[in-house]
């Protein structure tokens, strides 16, 4: 496996990643019809577009196939004062999770944060995601629980933060 910075010719295979794991990780979490809508070309735009304005870390498998990503930076909504960075994205096909491979991008963009001189983060889950006790081995704890819609159905976010980002 590899590790490495994503480039604008890695963007159809982010893409498939990402919706790949909203289909498998958010099925009976978030409504079917979103999942649905969801599609490989918008999130290939979106990507796009993330991937020039900041880093984007990948995994790639033995195969060269992208199996994983996260990207992360300056905290987005400035409401949560002590936490300067966070964790925008991370996600890893179903079939490739419980390897190591969360941590290992995770301390990629960890790193990131780290040359910009950001040691503390947080990070917005979905209270259901089974993903939560990842974030909490790491020693991320929740700071903040809010509400969001989509597409018409409440679901709980929960914020998890670390005060320092130097031992993940």
């Amino acid at each position: 496996m590899v590790i490495r910075e994503a480039t604008r010719t890695d963007v159809k295979g982010i893409a498939t990643v990402h919706v790949d794991c909203w289909r498998t990780t958010y099925k009976n979490i978030v409504p079917d019809n979103y999942l649905d809508n969801l599609t490989y070309d918008s999130r290939e735009k979106l990507w796009m577009s993330v991937i020039s304005k900041g880093k984007v870390f990948l995994v790639e498998n033995d195969q060269g196939k992208i199996i994983g990503f996260a990207n992360g930076g300056k905290e987005r909504s400035g409401k949560y004062s002590g936490f300067a960075g966070e964790l925008y994205a991370i996600y890893i096909l179903k079939e490739y999770q419980g390897q190591g491979i969360g941590k290992l991008l995770l301390k990629s963009v960890v790193n990131e944060l780290k040359k910009i001189e950001i040691y503390s983060m947080i990070a917005l889950v979905l209270e259901e995601n089974h993903s939560c006790k990842f974030y909490e081995a790491l020693g991320g704890t929740i700071i903040d629980k809010m509400e969001i819609e989509i597409s018409g159905k409440k679901l709980k976010e929960v914020v998890y933060g670390w005060t320092c980002i130097h031992n993940i």
